[in-house]
């Protein structure tokens, strides 16, 4: 129990459904004092509260487990990891795919609990034989199966999401009001959560240090100067300050982060086209393929509220490769690639390879 309205009406149906629910509120933060800030910030102290009046209300047992000291090593230093190699990092992904269906469910295991529920809004469905499949919810436009997409069947078997079908969220904010939740209006949490100020950028800076270096465009010719490599993420556009206009006149974007060189490359929005990414980070949300060496249909998602884009996906050489019909635009190693096949979330992996659409110049 986050704190927030999804999961307060999550475990209110729960026990609705005849389960014997227990709510936990995962401690994160290793700053306990830290209070939310309107839609910035989650798993502060004022969460916890909000938290513990809801399962008062639905009369159930309540519990803060720390999972602080997890939640750095697993999910705030793999960020600053893989900022500081060039990548973009997903933190709610890592924190779904580490803690909340990894720590917090072994351990639920452990106590001799049969499953973990959340708010998610996201649904399991069987297939004739049994087999647990993840599926989109009910209301697309709250649609959560993207940052679910790390979970495997073994997960998927003690995993429930009681929200999966509604409609809308406003249903559940009307739900959580007629049950008395303090926390029907309750904003949604955004940004990251251990960043809650929204400043990523000074963020890192302070976490692994700025040193001045070069911005290249594609041909090699230096065109501005930064603070900082590891700040700077694929397809940015804002905060380049370049020194040389390009020769059009046009804007230009991030195209490649060099932490190791501290150079960052620019180039035109269309240099950002990418047609095939791949990763050798992959799992299978569920059965995989019959035989994944051979290259099925699909539609991959990037981000977690982009369109799912027509695609080819194959494991070939280790790796999941797949190739959009349709060239993916400003996508960085680092990012999770979501593969569908209609509802069903087939599986993932973490981008490690990228292959332009558009050459560079000669």
């Amino acid at each position: 129990m986050s704190g927030g309205v999804d999961s307060a009406v999550a475990a209110a149906r729960a026990v609705e459904a005849g389960h014997e629910v227990v709510g936990v509120h995962l401690a994160l933060s290793r700053m306990p004092g830290t209070l939310r800030t309107g839609s910035r910030g989650c798993c502060t102290i004022e969460d916890s509260m909000d938290a513990q009046r809801a399962a008062n209300i639905i009369g159930i047992p309540y519990y803060v487990w720390d999972f602080s000291e997890r939640f750095k090593l697993d999910v705030v230093d793999d960020f600053i990891a893989e900022y500081s190699a060039g990548r973009t990092p997903n933190p709610c992904m890592r924190c779904n795919e580490r803690i909340k269906f990894a720590a917090l469910l072994e351990k639920a295991i452990d106590l001799g609990f049969d499953a973990v529920a959340t708010g998610h809004y996201a649904s399991i469905q069987t297939d004739v034989d049994g087999n647990r499949e993840l599926h989109r919810a009910a209301a697309w436009a709250k649609d959560q199966s993207y940052v679910l997409g790390v979970l495997t069947a073994d997960q998927l078997a003690h995993s429930m999401f009681p929200l999966g079908a509604t409609p809308s969220k406003a249903e559940v904010r009307a739900e959580a009001a007629a049950r008395g939740f303090s926390v029907a209006s309750k904003p949604d949490s955004h940004d990251i959560c251990f960043i809650p100020d929204g400043d990523t950028r000074g963020w890192l800076a302070d976490k692994v240090g700025a040193e001045q270096g070069t911005i290249l465009d594609r041909s090699g010719e230096i065109v501005g100067s930064h603070d900082g490599a590891a700040a700077f993420t694929v397809g940015q556009r804002k905060g380049l300050h370049l020194g040389v206009p390009s020769p059009d006149g046009r804007p230009r974007f991030v195209l490649e982060v060099r932490p190791s060189s501290n150079e960052v490359v620019v180039g035109p929005k269309e240099a950002l086209d990418l047609a095939q990414v791949s990763g050798s980070k992959f799992s299978w949300a569920g059965l995989p393929p019959s035989d994944p060496s051979v290259p099925f249909d699909c539609h991959v998602q990037v981000r977690a509220h982009s369109d799912p884009m027509p695609a080819v996906a194959v494991v070939r050489g280790g790796s999941l490769v797949i190739t959009p019909n349709v060239p993916l635009n400003g996508v960085a190693p680092g990012q999770t690639a979501v593969v569908y096949v209609g509802t069903r979330v087939l599986g993932q992996c973490t981008i490690d390879t990228t292959v332009s659409a558009v050459p560079v110049p000669a």
